[in-house]
């Protein structure tokens, strides 16, 4: 996240004043600051590698708490409409069933909602990867004039007139202003922990409960692994051990193209410039895909079996489509609905605390 300059500290500061009785006694705000408490251990369920963590931030119970109540607050955006979770709803996979989500004032961005589960494996955010941390990520939607339309300072403002907040906040981080920043920081514990493992799939191949998964999906699983039939594994990977079905790389399909045949999105190109990435996007991870329709980066294709159409057709064709991308029409009717049973079956178990604080 950005470095607090010294002027939004002291913006913070006055607004506390204006709050209470007594001056605070807080310190100037650290160029980075550091979490308190005991760090707690994120355990994975089963299917998942142990959660990547970064130095700077360990995960705390407290900057957890403070990163999920934050993370349901509407007060973040500019006129208190929109949290995170209006984007990532709970409901919807932590996703949105819109095909673009509402920001303030019912402006809506030209990209669909990506899930927040298990984001923390993801080693850029975003679908162009302009993000290289969940940290970093938690900036962008609020500073976004058609998402929460809002910035850094106002926020900080709104935070540090709760005296809630800012007894939270120094539970996390100890004595000093409220910096989004450290908002961030929290947000992105919080959002490490929204995990989802232990779905069939998980049960089948790592747990060997070989009744997890029903005929259907064991015939898809077969169809998804196999380089010769759906060749889906280049792209979204299944170890020996565990899966997050994404490589982490970019790929062109030919998703979100014009009338014309143009793309209507750059994609990774406007972060690097880079013609190998243009019309490129993340490639997402499969869990819980069942829940987060529509799918693409545009939301174009409204269920399992049109994604699956999609690539049976080889994804619309362009200069940069990438040469993993061939044409499925080898494939029978019964290998199609194979593979979107087995898809469903990557359905798996959230934790209980994650939803919104009662």
């Amino acid at each position: 996240m950005r470095t607090i300059i010294l002027s939004a500290a002291l913006m913070a500061a006055a607004i506390f004043t204006s709050c209470s009785t007594k001056k605070p006694e807080y310190p100037a705000a650290e160029a980075t600051p550091k979490p308190l408490g005991a760090v707690v251990e994120i355990k994975a369920p089963l299917g998942l590698p142990p959660v990547p963590v970064p130095a700077g931030n360990p995960p705390t119970a407290e900057t957890i708490a403070l990163g999920r109540k934050l993370f349901y607050d509407k007060r973040i955006s500019v006129d208190a409409t929109i949290s995170c979770a209006s984007c990532h709803d709970p409901k919807f996979g932590f996703a949105d069933a819109k095909q673009f989500s509402d920001g303030v004032g019912g402006k809506k961005g030209g990209r669909n909602a990506p899930t927040v589960i298990n984001s923390a494996y993801s080693t850029l955010q975003f679908w162009d990867g302009r993000a290289p941390s969940l940290e970093k990520q938690a900036e962008g939607p609020m500073g976004n004039p058609v998402e929460m339309a809002h910035n850094a300072p106002d926020v900080e403002k709104k935070l540090s007139a709760d005296p809630v907040y800012r007894a939270e906040f120094d539970k996390a981080f100890g004595p000093g202003p409220i910096t989004y920043e450290k908002a961030s920081m929290a947000m992105a514990s919080f959002e490490r922990t929204v995990l989802s493992g232990n779905s069939p799939f998980d049960r089948y191949l790592y747990g060997g409960d070989k009744k997890a998964l029903s005929a259907g999906a064991i015939r898809g699983l077969a169809v998804f692994r196999d380089a010769k039939k759906g060749n889906c594994a280049v792209c979204h990977s299944v170890g020996e051990k565990d899966a997050l079905f994404t490589d982490n790389k970019f790929h062109n399909l030919g998703a979100g193209m014009d009338a014309k045949g143009e793309l209507t999105d750059l994609g990774r190109f406007a972060v690097t410039n880079q013609e190998a990435d243009r019309g490129a996007f993340r490639t997402s991870m499969l869990r819980d895909i069942a829940q987060t329709a529509p799918y693409m980066h545009d939301g174009s294709l409204k269920t399992l079996k049109d994604v699956v159409d999609f690539y049976v057709g080889g994804g619309n064709s362009n200069p940069n489509r990438d040469k993993e991308i061939k044409s499925l029409d080898h494939l029978t009717k019964q290998e199609r609905a194979d593979l979107v049973t087995f898809l469903e079956s990557l359905t798996g178990e959230l934790p209980s605390n994650v939803g919104p604080v009662q």
